[in-house]
């Protein structure tokens, strides 16, 4: 084990309300496309750039290609939680980490077994009918690909959208209140795995005041020079080492 994983070793150890705050380098290694690396969904090529597509004026406007999209890469049916998501699910288990805050919309987190997750942005695995309110899953979503108008249609005719956060909406208060109120509470914050661009997200960690701040991502971000650890390198390779 090298210096800065003991180090973080040391610090999991002495700490007893952990939060883990982590972006889609969590998820990347249980085979999840991130949006802004070079391979990442924002450089593929599409008929409207991806960033325009999942926004709500273009589902409420274009809900055909909204779908088209959707189905093709944001619903990931046989993704598996990683060494991270088990990892932070034992801390959890353990009683060390209190809370998971999360940008990704995968469920991995759950999946995984962590009770506590705030999901910011929302999830694919919820949907809901825009008329009714009747709760759909994702397999509700990928199997209306086959209907005339490829449209998930609620029994009552009413639209069906995914319990995601487009862009051009707002997060939900109560997700974000929780998550804010768990990273002031805490005594250690881990983040790992965002590059800290997406507001207000990204700026949720101002409200930490606890003793140790860890950042874990394997590019440089505006957070590394605020930190009391910083490790460029996967999370992977650094949960896989870290004991519970």
């Amino acid at each position: 084990m090298d210096e800065k994983i003991e180090t973080l070793q040391k610090m999991i150890d002495s700490s007893s309300n952990i939060v883990f705050f982590g972006g889609a380098g969590v998820s990347t290694e249980s085979g999840i496309p991130d949006f802004r690396s070079q391979d990442g969904l924002y450089r593929q090529q599409w008929k409207y750039p991806p960033e325009t597509i999942i926004s709500r004026s273009f589902f409420d406007t274009n809900a055909k290609e909204f779908y088209r999209f959707y189905r093709e890469k944001l619903i990931i049916k046989d993704a598996k939680p990683n060494i991270t998501h088990l990892k932070l699910a034992e801390l959890e288990k353990a009683g060390k980490l209190k809370a998971v805050v999360t940008q990704n919309i995968d469920g991995l987190h759950q999946k995984a077994g962590s009770k506590t997750v705030y999901e910011l942005h929302g999830s694919t695995l919820r949907n809901y009918c825009m008329n009714c309110h009747k709760f759909y899953d994702d397999s509700f979503i990928l199997e209306s690909a086959s209907s005339p108008d490829t449209l998930p249609r609620c029994e009552c005719g009413g639209l069906v959208k995914p319990d995601v956060v487009l862009y051009e909406e707002g997060l939900d208060d109560n997700v974000v209140n929780g998550a804010l109120k768990a990273i002031a509470e805490a005594d250690m914050l881990i983040i790992g795995g965002t590059s800290l661009v997406v507001y207000p997200a990204a700026g949720f960690i101002r409200y930490f005041k606890g003793d140790h701040l860890v950042m874990i991502n394997k590019s440089e971000t505006q957070a590394d020079e605020m930190a009391d650890l910083v490790l460029h390198q996967g999370l992977g390779s650094v949960f896989e080492q870290i004991r519970v």
